[in-house]
Order: C-alpha cells, then sequence, then structure tokens
C-alpha cells in the first residue's frame, strides 16, 4: 500500500481528489465503475493506492502522469480543479496569502561546539515536565529512550495550589538528578489568546525551580530544549537566545499568531544554519530537513537588529526553506510568516535550543508518502555530548 485514504461524506471521489491534488498525479478512473460507487458513503473501507502487481478488493482506476482526473472519456485538469476546490472558503479563510518579493537570507554558521560536560554518563538522565496542555510529552520521552538516555515524564499537578507548591518542590529536587530538561509540545493553558507558555513560564520563574536550572546549566554543565509550546516557554523565559531566566519586555522576541490566521498542521522543510550547540552534533550546516509543524502561535518575531545580533554568534538554528533550499515568506513553506524564516534558535553557548517543528516525531512507517530527510539527530546528540 502506497497511500491509503477512509471514504467519508465525499465518497470514493473526495479521496481521489485530495490524494491527486496534493501530490500532483493524475487519475484515469476504470471502464464500468458506476457512479454510485464514487460517491456513495462508503463508510468503513478503504481506498488504496497499491504497488503495480498487488491486488486487493475492487480496481476503481489507476494513476498517470497527466495531471488530470479521467472518467469515461472526459477529464478536467488538476489545474482547474485545484482554485475551485481552496476558492469556495477563500475569502473566509484565505490560504493564498501573498508574500513579499525579497527573498529572507540565508544565514549559515557552519562551526561546531567544542562544549563538554564537567561529568560524563553512559546514560544521561532527562526530565521532561508535563503541564497542563501538553500532549508530546511521550513522543519526546520515546525519542530520547531510543537514544540512549534515561526519560523522566513529570506531571505538574495543579487541581490546588497545594498540589501546585508540591509539584514546584518536587520538580526543583528532580532537577538536581538530571543531566537534560526539555519542555515537550502542546496547547498549554487550552492555547487560550496570547497565553502559550504562561503557566509554564510562571512555574519555572519561582525561585526553587529558576536555581536548579541556573545550576544545571552554569554549573553542571546540563542541556535544554523547548519544541513547540516548548520553545513558546523558552522564548518568554529568555533561556533563548539569551540563556538565562530574566524578564523580558518588548525589546524581546516573542512568538505570536501565525499570519494566515490559524492553526497549520503540514510538514516544511528547515535548513540547518548553525551548529554551535552540542544538540546539532549529529548534522551540519546547510543540511535540509523535513518536520512536521503543529501550531496556531509559532511566528517568531525579532527587531532586525538583533537577528543580525543572532546570526553573527551562530544563535539562529534553523530556516524555514522552499522547494530549491531558500529561506522564504511564502506561507506553503513557511507556516507561520516568522521573520527571516526563523524556525529555531539557540542560547548564547548553545547549551539550549527551541524551535517549533516537531523533531521528536519520527520513526519508521512515517510519513511514507511524503519523502525527505525527518532525523535531525538531536536527541542522539545531545546523548552523545555526555559519553
Amino acid at each position: 500500500v502506497l497511500s491509503c485514504f477512509t471514504p467519508v461524506f465525499g465518497g470514493v471521489a473526495e479521496g481521489i481528489l485530495k490524494s491527486c491534488l496534493g501530490n500532483h498525479i493524475g487519475f484515469e478512473y476504470a471502464n464500468g465503475v458506476p457512479m454510485s460507487e464514487i460517491f456513495g458513503y462508503l463508510y468503513g473501507s478503504f481506498v488504496m493506492e497499491l504497488r503495480e502487481g498487488a491486488n486487493a478488493g475492487m480496481v476503481v482506476g489507476k494513476t498517470v502522469e497527466t495531471p488530470h482526473i479521467a472518467y469515461r472519456g472526459e477529464s478536467i485538469s488538476l489545474g482547474e480543479l485545484l482554485p475551485i476546490y481552496e476558492g469556495k472558503l477563500e475569502p473566509v479563510y484565505p490560504c493564498n496569502i501573498s508574500a513579499p518579493e525579497e527573498k529572507p537570507e540565508k544565514f549559515t554558521y557552519p562551526r561546531h561546539s567544542f562544549l563538554v560536560p564537567d561529568v560524563r554518563y553512559t546514560r544521561p538522565r532527562v526530565l521532561i515536565p508535563v503541564f497542563p496542555g501538553t500532549n508530546c510529552e511521550y513522543d519526546t520521552a520515546k525519542a530520547f529512550e531510543d537514544a540512549g538516555a534515561e526519560a523522566k515524564i513529570f506531571v505538574v499537578r495543579n487541581n490546588t495550589a497545594d498540589e501546585v507548591a508540591r509539584s514546584v518542590d518536587e520538580f526543583a529536587y528532580a532537577c538536581r538528578y538530571t543531566e537534560i530538561v526539555f519542555i515537550p509540545g502542546g496547547f498549554s493553558g487550552g492555547d487560550e489568546p496570547d497565553g502559550s507558555g504562561k503557566f509554564i513560564t510562571a512555574f519555572f520563574r519561582n525561585p526553587a525551580v529558576k536555581e536548579e536550572i541556573e545550576t544545571l546549566l552554569n554549573v553542571r554543565s546540563g542541556l535544554m530544549g523547548g519544541i513547540c509550546n516548548g520553545f513558546q516557554a523558552l522564548v518568554k523565559l529568555g533561556l533563548v537566545p539569551y540563556g538565562k531566566i530574566m524578564d523580558t519586555d518588548e525589546s524581546c522576541p516573542t512568538l505570536t499568531y501565525n499570519n494566515i490566521g490559524r492553526h497549520q498542521s503540514r510538514i516544511v522543510r528547515v535548513r540547518v544554519s548553525s551548529v554551535n550547540s552540542p544538540w546539532l552534533s549529529g548534522v551540519e550546516a546547510g543540511d535540509i530537513l523535513s518536520v512536521p509543524v503543529s501550531h496556531g502561535e509559532g511566528k517568531f518575531v525579532a527587531s532586525d537588529a538583533l537577528i543580525k545580533e543572532l546570526a553573527k554568534k551562530g544563535q539562529i538554528m534553523t530556516q524555514y526553506v522552499d522547494l530549491s533550499g531558500s529561506p522564504t515568506m511564502d506561507v506553503r513553506f513557511n507556516p507561520n510568516g516568522s521573520a527571516c524564516a526563523i524556525e529555531g534558535i539557540l542560547s548564547p553557548d548553545g547549551r539550549i535550543f527551541g524551535k517549533m517543528g516537531h523533531a521528536e516525531r519520527k520513526g519508521a512507517g512515517l510519513y511514507r508518502n511524503v519523502l525527505g530527510n525527518y532525523d535531525m539527530k538531536l536527541f542522539e546528540s545531545a546523548v552523545k555530548y555526555f559519553k
């Protein structure tokens, strides 16, 4: 099976249409397939694209190179169908947002980090806090475990003030016996307006937690990272790009609503801009990777002066790129409109990173019909750093 679709209200016809438009592949229905089978409600069945020579069920038709959908001698080109399909709701929920003609600058900082830990560990320990709305803790733990680390998921309880206080004390204590703290993705606080990471940042600003995080990073040479909601929290805390928990103001970078005005869930391409971090020993500057994104507030915003400074110091980790590998503001490739197409950034010493794309969502059998390299080796690099 090369691809598969479960028919819903639009039946087989909907599955064929979406598959053709999404992959720009033509389709010709087989002779004798009745309209009732094409548009009928076939709930519980599957439309499967099979390798040549494979057989299963009734043959509906075949894929072809010509970009059209054909039935009994009549055809409609995909070029005609796409604007019809997208145009109905375009005035209400615009997808085709115009992008500036000028391309963002392509940043490159090829020098690898030479940082080493104070203590070596065969199996470094990772602490993964779970806040209300977090939903990527298991993916993150699996990625670390597969890389050779020992992952511990810590649930922050908030039913009562007493539970919050105890969670603070227990988390601060757990930080003393970990080498990596990683904030996973999700929708903290229900992703309320301007609320991404509010509870997370309040938790980490608690004096007890703040002290242990500073000790982990500055005394014990530990690492810290965050993806998606975790990235939002790290930016609002100041840990990226400044490398410390601080009070941020309007001059500091932030993450805000996507240009498209709603949630984006798709696979994008990112280019590694800097490898100045223990997290990036497994890649080289210029490498291009595919990564799934899922966020409503992923637009990185910062002043031009700060972006230039970050680029000079090798703190711009990754940029969204188009099919040619160039940074872009095109919404098809830069899903949120981030300044200079920035997808991820680093702390000054590279021990802390934050990015929007879900690098933890990797593994055998995923993204079978969307080609690309999905393994940035972030987690393997972090483990290698401590060995």
